[in-house]
């Protein structure tokens, strides 16, 4: 057995490494062997013999090769030693003995130096002092097995293969009388049999063909074992044509256009290794996604109505809408291609929309009636654009701490009840204790949104937001993920129109406008810090999804209030859920609390940041994916992808507004995995106002009833590639309007028929 060390194998490179394994090769076929067990003089004439018949050969290939060195290579200072334990079960078979400890004491009164085998009873010790050693092998099992003078040569190797003797094989010592069968007893002074050794000893500098000389029949050409490959990422593989083209291959040959099979853009190997070497790697997506989405939601006649003679306060409610987007990313990253953190990462990701929006009334798509009831538009925003650099290593189980600063996503929580979006800012993130913990701490600075596609412009919006949150896995349970979040949102009084041409900044209702001699939009600012657990996982067979927020701070001046105000409010989620073949089924209970006197100084309605909640059936609840304007107002009840009456402009424009009326949602439903390919989902949804009196005061009518209604949904998704390359996405749901909700519009049932159709490379 030969196993080289790691300083030998640098100055001799391939032929030595052929070398050691064609000698293990040797050593394993040269072990020791026979029908009986030898005696103790037998096994020591034969162990010398052969050791003497070794250490011959080797001496005059040694002598042989002598003057051929390696260029530029100089001999080493100092030795090493390594080999091979193993028990000898029978004639035929032998084993490795793993975990033996070995013990090197220098009998000159050097340092004493401990080592241990591998599981395959491989061991090695380097950078060893020349000189004589005690060399001892003590495992569990077997009796200890000493070699009481080793002499180690400068830049030399000595090879051991030990064989080691169980201890149920040595007699136990017993102060019963022994039987006679047995024999006669082993004399007290007589020493036990403690194993035997092989040695063989080579200079590493030397000629490294002079092992063919020992057993040239277990000798394969030197190419065969050690070939230098300097990209170790250029390795292809041969042509597979064994069978036709159908079905499954073991591999295929990679194209640049192939995102499943080995690609340099996809990050699955150095894009430059030549210049850039051999870590730093670039990923391109590229998705295309087509949405449609044809829907019925109130919408007004107004002064100016698309049908003349026509005198009904609400008019045709029909609406289609179609967005079309192209996302690409550039990720540029050095590090491992693995579960490693990246060193560092730079990532641009551009956005185009092109979306359009039909509908039937005017003063729909503009407040200039002039434009009709069709409205195209095109943009093009940057997503994201950051740089990420690793701070520095926490532990040696990847546990690490980085900077990320520039655009990038970031989403609060579990299920997107806070804030979800793509903004600059600095953010510092990692792990610790194993990735048990997880955290975040991020400040962000907004930008603009476009209006009709929500993607991000270059104008900066004065409003900031600083966030920290921190996971804890298996918190109280195992597979129980527990979060802590602590948020403040610091938005500025400013007065913005959208790209549409209404306003959002502030919101148009209520006292919007100074009626003193002064004039002019009334400042509408927000100062409110939120505080939140959450939870997410599953105790035993149940799955748990849970979150409460706390918001608290101040409105400068709210425009529904007409006054500063204090703000104290809520929000509550729990979801249970139970697996069951192919079915999971699901509860789920949606709260925020809302303000009982819009007039007084406290403002006791829930409103988020930016929230994108994946949560009461997500995109196929129609109250969740709907914007429902409150008409009479420029104000939304509830705006597109929000479960949250807040009363605001928009979602991505306008202000947060704690003057509301809350909800109180109740959910039921299941998710079907009707194929690995094929995925249904159906919802249902009862919804109630929490609190009318803000819909009251804005609409003045009283009294409104607290039930919205019943939302009902069914959808499906299809994966052709069984990835996420190819996805079908299609639904439909509908809002069966409650009492409440026929007090502020009809009874007329809203309704939604979407798709979508992504592409993603």
């Amino acid at each position: 057995m030969l196993v080289l060390s790691s300083r030998s194998s640098r100055r001799v490179a391939g032929p030595a490494r052929a070398a050691a394994a064609l000698l293990l090769a040797f050593c394993a076929a040269g072990g020791v062997s026979g029908e009986q067990q030898p005696t103790e003089e037998q096994q020591r004439g034969s162990e010398q013999q052969s050791v003497s018949g070794a250490q011959a050969a080797v001496q005059k290939s040694t002598e042989a090769a002598s003057t051929q060195r390696i260029p530029r290579q100089q001999a080493l200072a100092t030795a090493a030693i390594d080999g091979v334990v193993r028990e000898s079960i029978s004639p035929n078979e032998i084993r490795p003995v793993a975990a033996a400890q070995f013990t090197l004491r220098h009998l000159q009164g050097g340092p004493v130096v401990r080592a241990i085998s591998s599981v395959e009873g491989v061991f090695r010790i380097l950078l060893l002092s020349p000189g004589h050693y005690e060399f001892r092998v003590d495992a569990e099992g077997f009796a200890p097995f000493v070699i009481p003078d080793l002499a180690l040569t400068a830049n030399e190797v000595t090879t051991l293969e030990i064989s080691l003797v169980g201890t149920g094989r040595a007699e136990s010592r017993s102060r019963l009388p022994r039987l006679p069968e047995l024999g006669p007893a082993v004399p007290p002074g007589s020493p036990p049999v403690l194993g035997s050794y092989r040695e063989l000893r080579h200079r590493l500098d030397a000629d490294p063909n002079y092992i063919a000389e020992l057993a040239p029949e277990y000798l394969p050409p030197v190419a065969d074992i050690f070939n230098a490959v300097p990209n170790r990422w250029a390795l292809n593989q041969p042509d597979y044509r064994r069978y036709r083209q159908e079905g499954e291959y073991l591999y295929t040959k990679p194209h640049w256009y192939d995102p499943f099979n080995r690609n340099r853009f996809k990050g699955d190997e150095p894009i430059w290794p030549e210049v850039l070497g051999q870590q730093i790697f670039l990923n391109i997506t590229a998705s295309s996604e087509t949405f449609f989405d044809g829907r019925r939601v109130p919408s007004p006649s107004g002064v100016s109505t698309a049908q003349p003679g026509s005198s009904g306060f609400f008019g045709r409610d029909e609406q289609t809408f179609v967005d079309q987007t192209l996302r690409f990313s550039l990720d540029l990253f050095h590090g491992d291609a693995s579960f490693k953190p990246v060193d560092w990462r730079i990532r641009i990701t551009p956005e185009l929309s092109l979306n359009d929006l039909d509908v039937r009334e005017l003063g729909v798509v503009s407040p200039d009636v002039r434009h009709g009831t069709n409205r195209f538009d095109d943009h093009v925003g940057l997503q994201e654009a950051f740089v990420e650099v690793k701070l520095h290593d926490l532990s040696d189980n990847y546990d690490f701490i980085s900077a990320r600063a520039g655009i990038q996503q970031f989403n609060a929580d579990f299920r997107g009840f806070l804030f979800a979006d793509e903004q600059p800012g600095l953010r510092i993130f990692g792990n610790w204790k194993s990735d048990r913990i997880e955290y975040n701490a991020a400040y962000f600075q907004f930008l603009e949104k476009n209006t009709n596609s929500g993607l991000n412009t270059f104008h900066r919006r004065h409003e900031q937001v600083v966030l920290g949150n921190v996971y804890l896995q298996d918190f109280f349970f195992p597979g129980y993920t527990a979060e802590f979040v602590a948020a403040w949102n610091k938005d500025d009084p400013s007065v913005h129109y959208d790209d549409d041409g209404f306003l959002v900044r502030p919101a148009p209702l209520g006292n919007v406008i100074n009626q003193g001699p002064g004039g002019g939009p009334l400042a509408h600012g927000i100062r409110v810090g939120y505080f939140g657990w959450l939870g997410s996982g599953h105790i035993r067979r149940i799955n748990l999804t849970h979150a409460f927020y706390q918001a608290v701070g101040e409105e400068t001046f709210n425009p529904v209030a007409g006054r500063r105000l204090t703000v104290n409010a809520q929000m509550a989620a729990v979801e249970l859920s139970y697996d069951r073949d192919w079915m999971r089924y699901r509860i789920s209970t949606f709260y925020t609390s809302g303000d009982a006197n819009p007039r007084d100084g406290r403002a006791r309605g829930f409103d988020s940041i930016v929230d994108l909640p994946n949560f009461a059936g997500g995109i196929f609840s129609f109250w969740n994916r709907e914007a429902i304007r409150l008409l009479g107002s420029g104000v939304s009840l509830t705006t597109d992808g929000s479960l949250i009456p807040s009363l605001r402009s928009t979602k991505e424009e306008g202000q947060a507004n704690f003057v509301n009326p809350g909800i109180l949602l109740a959910n039921a439903g299941a998710d079907f995995d009707i194929t690995p390919k094929l995925k249904g989902f159906a919802n249902f949804n009862y919804l109630r106002f929490e609190r009318t009196e803000p819909l009251e005061f804005l609409l003045f009518e009283s009294p409104i009833r607290h039930s919205i209604g019943e939302d009902f949904g069914i959808g499906v998704t299809y994966r052709p590639p069984l990835s996420e390359n190819i996805v079908l996405t299609g639904g439909a749901s509908a809002l069966q309007p409650g009492e409440g909700f026929k007090d502020i519009y009809t009874s007329r049932t809203l309704f939604s028929l979407f798709g979508s159709v992504k592409f993603t490379f």
